[in-house]
């Protein structure tokens, strides 16, 4: 029982580490060039982890439920699917260094009864008032799809019981979550101080998405050789 509840608390823990991985990093980055400060960097952060809980939770627990594996096939493809992503927001990081510089294109637009202005991309949802972006969100989705069947597999084997494997899948999103909100909002304060003009940040966004294409062909390769 001890070492059971000990294993379920390690997940969070291990969490924490897992948003340190270097494609989660680079793919938060890409995004991340574009915060203004901390809190901005960490609340994306927070969305990648939440989006990547909502997907981890989702099919892992249909796994654990019906004691079964993600096929390998079906894990490759997944995989394949982090590395496309990764090239997509490299070059989309590109793109956005050239052409919009230091504040990105001015969008007026409304949602419902809520009509605001503001710069950069104007994809996001309203969430009790607030805009929050989606891509970060849509971003954590694809990793946690792509971790949960080598997760799954690793709890099945650890945990004894539905209970504790759930707990551990869960515990182990929270840090997730913890994680990146930290390394993210860290990044973006970082960010912010060097991108103190429209060049330095036309620069860094070059510099993130050349990184994010590299890695996402890198993942790619093992994949398809």
């Amino acid at each position: 029982m001890i070492g059971s509840a000990g294993g379920v608390a390690l997940g969070f823990a291990i969490g924490l580490r897992h948003a340190l991985e270097p494609d989660h990093l680079t793919a938060v980055s890409t995004l991340v060039v574009d915060a203004r400060g901390a809190r901005r960097g960490a609340l994306l952060g927070a969305l990648w982890g939440v989006g990547h809980t909502l997907a981890l939770l989702a099919v892992g627990s249909v796994l654990l439920a019906t004691s079964s594996t993600l096929p390998d096939r079906a894990a490759d493809m997944l995989e394949l699917a982090v590395a496309a992503m990764l090239v997509v927001l490299g070059i989309r990081s590109l793109a956005r260094a050239v052409r919009d510089g230091e504040r990105g294109p001015v969008h007026g637009h409304r949602h419902g009864a809520t009509a605001h202005a503001h710069a950069g991309p104007a994809d996001h949802v309203h969430v009790r008032g607030r805009a929050l972006a989606w891509r970060p969100l849509v971003v954590g989705v694809v990793h946690g799809l792509a971790g949960s069947g080598a997760l799954t597999a690793l709890v099945f084997a650890e945990l004894p019981t539905l209970g504790a494997r759930v707990a551990y899948l869960a515990l182990f999103g929270i840090g997730s979550v913890a994680g990146m909100a930290l390394a993210s909002g860290v990044a973006g304060a970082s960010l912010h101080r060097l991108a103190a003009t429209g060049r330095r940040r036309r620069t860094l966004g070059i510099a993130t998405g050349a990184l994010s294409i590299l890695v996402g062909i890198a993942w790619a390769i093992p994949l398809v050789a």
